[in-house]
């Protein structure tokens, strides 16, 4: 006679299972319009196997340098300790029309970082300058040789701010919950908040007219595919090695088993491509037996593609002589 599990073996049970990722949540200082969000867990990577080994030092380095060090000395920033992850949030059709802000997370003094700012458009008022028609909020400007101005502000000691647009940094530095779309929030919600780095982008629409090289129109049933492409994930585990996960969201099933054949054909052609190129860069040689982890399969409406570099194979392509 079957006997039915105790309650007690029941709650052993839950307690082993594997507990589930942490879902992400939109930045609250988001831009409203945002389509494509983008999240670095700058604590987490550097803290990973692969930077402390490889790359902490240049990194330290760098900061030690004596223009760096001053002006950080000067601010009372240290990024290796102070910031924990940059958020960015953008928007836009083409490359026209194209809006961004990054939300730098971590502990600050905003009354550093402001005096910091303020010196540096006395400094060189030719690039920087403080914004005058801000209102309350102290909002200041950087206008490189080339190119659009990029705006900044210090919304309080957990905050700064960075924006293409001046007034989507100004309503950040009110604190303005602006709040993105359901179906971006729902998107984000489905990334792993523990990540390294994770993309969540809506793109249904965008790429109707993308010109594929090859002309007339390039592949017409790539097109076709691209057409059918709704939204793009990618989510990158940096520890001792580094894990890739690209989804590709289609609008049907149908469409999915499509651009999955096409993916899977694009893979073979790198995996074949390898061995050339590392003939004449011997640096990439071990790339030819990691790109064995390069897979790609369909599930339900999304194509799902994978790969994995292993810390050996960086520190061997970093360091060939050794």
């Amino acid at each position: 006679m079957l006997r039915r599990p105790s309650l007690g073996l029941a709650a052993v049970a839950l307690c082993l299972a594997p507990a589930a990722a942490p879902a992400a949540t939109p930045d609250r200082l988001l831009p409203a319009d945002a389509d494509i969000v983008v999240s670095v867990n700058v604590r987490q990577v550097l803290d990973s196997g692969i930077v402390k080994e490889f790359a902490l030092g240049q990194i330290k380095d760098f900061l030690q340098g004596q223009d760096a060090q001053k002006l950080l000395t000067q601010i009372g920033l240290d990024p290796l300790k102070d910031v924990d992850r940059v958020v960015l949030g953008g928007s836009g059709t083409d490359q026209s029309d194209m809006k961004f802000l990054a939300v730098v997370r971590g502990k600050f003094n905003p009354d550093k970082l402001n005096e910091g700012a303020v010196a540096q458009t006395q400094k060189d008022p030719d690039h920087f300058s403080l914004v005058k028609d801000a209102g309350d909020a102290k909002l200041y400007k950087y206008q490189p040789e080339n190119g659009n101005p990029v705006y900044a502000t210090v919304v309080d000691g957990t905050a700064v701010v960075v924006g293409s647009d001046k007034k989507l940094v100004a309503a950040a530095a009110a604190g303005k919950d602006s709040g993105v779309s359901k179906e971006v929030a729902a998107l984000v919600g489905k990334m792993d908040d523990k990540a390294s780095v994770w993309v969540a982008a809506l793109v249904k629409g965008k790429l109707d007219n993308v010109k594929l090289p090859g002309g007339q129109g390039g592949n017409p049933a790539v097109q076709k595919q691209l057409a059918g492409l709704e939204t793009m994930t990618l989510t990158v585990r940096v520890t001792d090695d580094v894990n890739l996960n690209v989804g590709l969201g289609m609008k049907d099933a149908e469409a999915a088993g499509e651009m999955g054949k096409t993916v899977a054909q694009g893979l073979q052609q790198v995996k074949g491509l390898l061995p050339l190129l590392a003939g004449g860069q011997p640096q990439l040689k071990p790339l030819i037996k990691e790109a064995q982890s390069l897979k790609s399969g369909v599930e339900d409406k999304t194509v799902v593609i994978t790969a994995k570099l292993s810390g050996s194979a960086i520190g061997a392509m970093l360091n060939p002589a050794e």
